[in-house]
Formats: structure tokens, sequence, C-alpha cells
């Protein structure tokens, strides 16, 4: 079973997973440009933005909270550049103090909501360390942009609105996003074309609305992106 809502972290979702005792085995993430931090069974992990397909195996009877954060803001809550963590699954402690990372995942194991606790250990006193980790806005600006690209504007508009040339944005977007523009434009359009066949959009028009040059197309970019065709995505 499945759950989101929108998280205390400000612009971040908390999502939630149970695992029935008879549904383990692989299951497919697609890259969406964002950056979590997911604690399953007393372990917590940081997904760095994917630039493709990630399958995972998932235990039976297995228990996840995640905080998903938009483009852009995962490197301020985490204190790390996106590209360090791109197309990677690596321990807390890799990224936070090894002590703190521990008492934080104990907090959640001991907590009767689990996806609370996560927000408390973002947004609230850290155990143990006498101290507040406060989660770090994203550049408004690189926001902007991530906005912009998510509704199918191009890169050089978003480089024009933003005021930087193109290889200024590219720079900026390597450690907001983990990697260029041009890559997170792909990676939202995928997810636009996602929600449009998730809707019943004939795939014909998906390429249109989603912003392909055709159906063909649209097929090449799924198939890179997702490793699997749209059909088998939404069917």
């Amino acid at each position: 079973m499945y759950q989101e809502r929108r998280s205390r972290v400000a612009g971040a979702v908390l999502w939630t997973r149970t695992v029935g005792a008879g549904e383990g085995g692989p299951y497919r993430v697609l890259p969406d440009g964002c950056m979590d931090v997911i604690w399953c069974d007393g372990e917590l992990i940081v997904t760095g933005p994917d630039t493709r397909a990630h399958v995972a195996q998932t235990p039976a009877g297995a228990r996840f909270a995640g905080l998903r954060f938009a483009p852009g803001q995962g490197p301020g809550v985490l204190g790390v550049p996106a590209y360090e963590l791109r197309d990677l699954r690596v321990p807390l402690d890799a990224v936070w103090p090894g002590g703190t990372a521990r008492r934080i995942a104990e907090r959640i194991g001991d907590a009767a909501d689990p996806g609370s606790a996560l927000e408390d250990a973002v947004t609230g006193s850290v155990p143990g360390t006498g101290a507040r980790r406060e989660p770090g806005a994203a550049d408004p600006l690189l926001a902007a942009t991530a906005s912009r690209l998510a509704s199918g504007g191009s890169v050089a508009a978003a480089a024009a609105a933003a005021g930087l040339g193109e290889r200024q944005l590219y720079r900026r977007s390597l450690a907001a996003f983990g990697y260029g523009p041009k890559t997170l434009a792909r990676v939202l359009r995928l997810q636009r074309a996602l929600e449009l066949a998730r809707r019943g959009t004939p795939f014909a028009g998906v390429a249109v609305a989603a912003g392909y040059a055709d159906q063909a197309h649209l097929a090449r970019e799924v198939k890179a992106l997702a490793g699997v065709p749209l059909g088998e995505l939404v069917g």
C-alpha cells in the first residue's frame, strides 16, 4: 500500500509504503528530478537524482517512509551538491554524521508514525546533538527554472528568464539538480507524459501534449529513460 501527502517540509512530499507478505520483489523507480531520504525497517538511505530508471528489490513485509524533495531542494536539506549523489543510493551516514543518522533511524523505528518522525528529524531537534537541522530553501532562481522546464519551456528560454548564459545555468544546475537543464527537461517531460498516459490520453496525444516531436520520439525517450515501453508503465 502506497500513500503520500504534502510534507511539513516546505516543497517536499511525505510518502509511505507497506509491502504485503506476498508482494515483495523488483520494482522500477523512474527518474523525476527529485532526491529522497528514505527509512526502511531501521535503515536510512539517500537517493540521488536519477538519469535513468533504477530497479530495486523489495523484501516482503517491508515498511518505508520517505521524504521526496522537489528538484533543487535536496542539496539545501542534505548539505551536499546534487551531482555528488547522481544515480546513487547511499546510507544517510555517508552524508550526515554517523551518530546522528543512527539516532534518527532509531527514533523513527520506535515511532508509531515513521513518516512524521522522519519529518521531525529534518525539521525539528536531532536526537543527541543539541542542535536543530534547518532545511535550506531551494535557490529561487533555479526553482523557477525547474518550473519553466516542467511546463515545457526550452532551456534557452529558461536561461534567458534567469538572466544567465546557458553555460552558467548548466554549472548551477549541476549543484542543484545533479545534471544539466537539458537532462532535467527530458526527465520532467517524461513525468508529464506518464501523467497524461495514466489519465487515458492516447499515446499520439501524449506525444503532442508533452512536447515530443512525434509518437516515435516519445517511444524512444521513454525506453531510454525508463528502460521499458510506455505501455508497460501504464498498463
